[in-house]
């Protein structure tokens, strides 16, 4: 027969579990408003109606709105990972190795494109982001780092072919070649190579 002893450990873990999967109900009522209406247009209390609790549930579990922010992001990120960049580094030829890069960026960007294009517009209106946002940041440097590597370009035809592929990898240039421009992503990666190359000549 059950004993206070036992089932009082059984309740303190279930209570833990109930929590938790609020804590999760939570950030995933956040993800789909910011992939629906935007970062900058939700709010604590729709974000609540979403997930089905209350408002003060919604600051019991994030009481600041940058705690919200990253835990959504997290999620989301957990279910679009961005590129694995160490996956291009054992390519050795860089042209070769750029090719892969954008191939993979660039389905990274049409797994959720609405999400990409409303966070990309509510940056500057919804400070909570900031460290979100700074965070994809460096992560998408780092990959314009791996796809430096071995690149024969030097000095100023070094510093062209940089920005070329800064301008190659970021979500603006993407979107511009393949949903105003009408291009596939293979034609999007054909036009950035070549304007990687020319950067590099001359």
């Amino acid at each position: 027969m059950p004993t206070e002893s036992t089932t009082r450990p059984y309740t303190k873990r279930r209570r833990a579990q109930a929590e938790a999967e609020t804590r999760q109900r939570i950030a995933e009522a956040a993800m789909r408003l910011h992939g629906s209406v935007g970062p900058a247009r939700t709010t604590i209390s729709a974000v609540a109606e979403e997930a089905g609790v209350q408002r003060a549930t919604v600051y019991r579990h994030f009481p600041t709105e940058e705690e919200l922010f990253g835990a959504c992001s997290a999620h989301w990120a957990s279910l679009y990972p961005p590129p694995d960049a160490g996956s291009w580094a054992v390519v050795s030829n860089p042209d070769e190795r750029l090719r892969k890069g954008l191939a993979d960026l660039y389905a990274w960007y049409g797994s959720d494109e609405q999400m990409f294009v409303n966070t990309r517009r509510d940056a500057t209106l919804a400070p909570a982001m900031a460290p979100t946002v700074e965070r994809v940041r460096a992560g998408i440097a780092a990959m314009v780092d791996t796809l430096m590597k071995g690149r024969p370009e030097r000095g100023r035809r070094r510093r062209r072919v940089l920005g070329a592929i800064r301008h190659a990898t970021a979500f603006g240039t993407w979107y511009s070649l393949t949903r105003e421009g009408e291009l596939s992503d293979d034609e999007a990666i054909e036009a950035m190579l070549g304007a990687v190359a020319a950067a590099g000549r001359g």
